[in-house]
């Protein structure tokens, strides 16, 4: 009768061939970690979309019409989205604060509040430009773009339009 044993003399990896082993498994590892990473990166960079609220609306404190009631926000109002749930919304105000909002409340289309007492939209994207208009603090206005070299376009409620310095709202 033959009976199956392991090979009890077949030769074990050697020390160095363990390690080899090792790294590669651990190259692995690091490809895993670095993807983990990105898509924390990816997720970390939707958290810059911004909107607006579409009606006045309640800030609350949690995700939940029972929770504590903070403010009421005002329409128009820019919000950066940090987290977006079924029907909530997390989101930042100007000053940092965090909130939820029911997401029926928000809008899409983009608006910025000027930040500063105030603000010189110009014509053109240059400090040399025709001066359109000046914005007063916490003005609303909507976002028409950003040209990427620091300069915000908007339109403001009376259907004027022009640019005024990034810097100089929040919303972009």
């Amino acid at each position: 009768m033959k009976l199956d044993m392991p090979d009890v003399l077949s030769p074990t990896p050697s020390r160095r061939a363990r390690g080899r082993a090792n790294r590669c498994s651990g190259s692995g590892l690091a490809r895993g970690l670095a993807a983990v990473l990105l898509l924390g990166v990816s997720q970390w960079a939707c958290a810059f979309d911004f909107v607006s609220v579409a009606e006045p609306a309640i800030l609350y404190d949690a995700n939940s019409l029972k929770a504590k009631k903070l403010y009421v926000a005002t329409r128009y109002l820019p919000l950066e989205q940090v987290v977006v749930l079924d029907n909530w919304v997390k989101v930042r105000d100007n000053s940092g604060k965090l909130f939820w909002i029911e997401k029926r409340q928000l809008s899409s289309k983009r608006y910025v509040m000027v930040t500063v007492p105030t603000a010189t939209v110009y014509r053109n994207p240059d400090n040399n430009s025709e001066v359109v208009f000046k914005a007063t603090q916490q003005l609303g206005m909507e976002w028409q773009g950003s040209t990427g070299t620091g300069w915000v376009k908007v339109r403001h409620a009376d259907g004027s339009t022009g640019y005024l310095k990034s810097s100089d709202v929040w919303g972009d």
